[in-house]
């Protein structure tokens, strides 16, 4: 998560070197140009580049550098930035090896939050040459890690931006480096590169990222519900099921309990109900009964259809939770794989940041750093003696200690070996950055999939649920519709009995033969099996329902 953005200034925040737009003020800005370039392509160590800058614009008025400081042009895009970041609650800090006459100018203009500078020593209104501050010997990275530990904040939730040699230590450190408009060697080591000179494009790298991270906190924090509500709804199907089990044996129960109570206790069996009201006349009767076993046809036809639609329901519900739960797998997949190519990712920007680390301590202690340190020495001695009166005595001295130099710097010579050592280091430097980039591209790859198989999930679960509403429906209907063919069973029981009354009594024979026998023993069979069916849910037709009152089964 993105708490902090730290800008350098110089180039950045502002369109133009400071320093460079003040030496024009003491004539000596070609020479502060010269020394600043260096210092930006690495070539001269920061603390030098300043002292001998600095020194240059010795004389020069406080009040004059305040005014050019007022007129220095902002980046195009400075303000918009800024105003972006605040707008998503992120503050902005400027570290810069520049001055306060400059930054403070800025931090009001702009509205920053916090600003890290050096300062001009001053002296009745004028510059005595001598620079002070966090910045003069200390490096940024230095000055980061003290705000971020007052701030509370950690280094990964930093974003750095700046173009120069001196920002590469709070960019390689900073969860996310912008090289904005830089050298080379700034862009080597940056996560991101942005060449246009806007800084809304950087703005536009940022939010991007904000997004990016807030989706993944959200996917990280929601992985582990997913799962759980993954298994919960297997847990909830399985249940589901147990129940639906128990809703289809209701009925079963049900009846073997009125059959018992039937067999314990007739009487109250053949007690007709209150609320069923025969007719007056046997006609009467008959066609009442006619209406209620038409009736109780189509309840039991409309009990079958709900039990068919619960049936389906179940079904899709049970397909759909076993998908979920195959996505869900997919996705956690896809999440562990972006996870191992991200830690290639860091190993890769480790090894290539190693590299680089030991190419610029091989480039110093080579013999490098005293040359360029000679020769600058050389040409301050030259401009002095161009640009001043000075007596003979101390023309010549100079001039005498300026060859004494030059002799010095004949005799430095670089370490071959070592310079062979830097480009084997430089090759490493630009595969292990290839490598970056290519796991990087792979791992995004992984994370859009991953999210992919999440938002799968969702629509997965919802038509689920669905399902699952459906069939508890069917089956809630499916209940009501079992109620009521028990009622009208109850009231053809009632018309049977007094239907039953009225038939003239059988005489009994003695000449009756077995076969009538068998034949009852067999329909009275075939009327238990029906019961059985009937007790199952199955569908009973019109002829069933008569052998079952024929024997009085149900």
């Amino acid at each position: 998560m993105i708490k902090l953005v730290v800008f350098d200034l110089d180039n950045v925040i502002i369109d133009g070197e400071a320093i460079d737009e003040i030496g024009k003020l003491a004539n000596v800005e070609e020479d502060i140009a010269a020394i600043t370039e260096k210092a930006m392509q690495g070539e001269i160590d920061f603390e030098t580049s300043i002292k001998d800058r600095v020194q240059l614009l010795e004389g020069t008025s406080i009040e004059e550098i305040q005014k050019v400081a007022s007129e220095l042009p902002l980046m195009p895009g400075a303000e918009d930035t800024i105003n972006g970041l605040k707008e998503n609650e992120i503050d902005v800090a400027i570290i810069s090896g520049s001055f306060d006459v400059v930054a403070d100018e800025i931090k009001e203009k702009l509205g920053v939050d916090a600003v890290y500078t050096n300062s001009f020593t001053v002296e009745d209104g004028k510059l005595t040459g001598e620079v002070t501050g966090p910045l003069v010997s200390g490096t940024k990275l230095d000055v980061l890690k003290d705000h971020v530990e007052e701030a509370g904040i950690a280094l990964e939730d930093v974003v750095a931006v700046g173009d120069g040699a001196n920002d590469i230590s709070m960019i390689e450190s900073a969860g996310c480096g912008i090289a904005f408009n830089a050298k080379d060697s700034v862009k080597e080591i940056a996560d991101v590169v942005v060449e246009e000179k806007d800084l809304t494009k950087v703005l536009d790298e940022i939010l991007n990222q904000l997004t990016t991270d807030d989706a993944e906190e959200e996917t990280v924090e929601d992985e582990q519900e997913e799962a759980q509500e993954a298994e919960e709804e297997v847990a909830e199907a399985k249940e589901a099921v147990e129940d639906d089990a128990e809703e289809e044996e209701a009925p079963e129960a049900e009846e073997e309990a009125e059959e018992a109570e039937a067999e314990e206790e007739p009487a109250e069996e053949e007690a007709p109900k209150e609320e069923f009201v025969l007719a007056d006349t046997m006609e009467g009767v008959r066609k009442q009964k006619d209406e209620k076993e038409a009736e109780i046809s189509k309840v039991a036809d409309e009990r079958e259809e709900f039990n068919k639609i619960a049936r389906e329901q179940r079904k899709i519900r049970d397909e759909l939770n076993a998908s979920l739960k195959e996505n869900l797998n997919k996705a956690i997949e896809y999440r562990n794989e972006r996870n191992e190519i991200n830690k290639q990712v860091e190993e890769a920007k480790k090894a290539r940041n190693e590299a680089n680390s030991k190419i610029k301590n091989l480039e110093w202690n080579s013999g490098k750093r005293n040359k360029i340190k000679i020769e600058n020495e050389i040409k301050k001695i030259d401009k002095i003696i161009e640009t001043r009166v000075l007596d003979i005595k101390k023309e010549n001295q100079l001039v005498k200690n300026a060859n004494d130099l030059r002799k010095q710097l004949m005799e430095i010579h670089e370490d071959e070996a070592a310079k062979g050592e830097a480009e084997e280091l430089r090759k490493v430097s630009e595969e292990e950055h290839a490598k970056v980039i290519e796991l990087s591209e792979k791992a995004q790859a992984a994370h859009e999939e991953m999210l992919k198989y999440f938002r799968k999930t969702d629509d997965i679960r919802t038509a689920a649920d669905d399902a699952h509403k459906k069939f508890i429906e069917a089956r809630r209907n499916a209940s009501d519709k079992h109620e009521e063919f028990k009622a009208i069973l109850s009231d053809i029981h009632v018309i049977n009995k007094k239907l039953g009354s009225n038939k003239p009594k059988r005489r009994k024979s003695d000449n009756k033969g077995s076969s009538g026998a068998n034949k009852n023993r067999e329909e009275k069979q075939r009327a238990e099996e029906i019961f059985e069916k009937f007790k199952q849910g199955g569908k009973v037709s019109t002829e069933e329902i008569l052998l079952l009152q024929k024997y009085n089964i149900g």
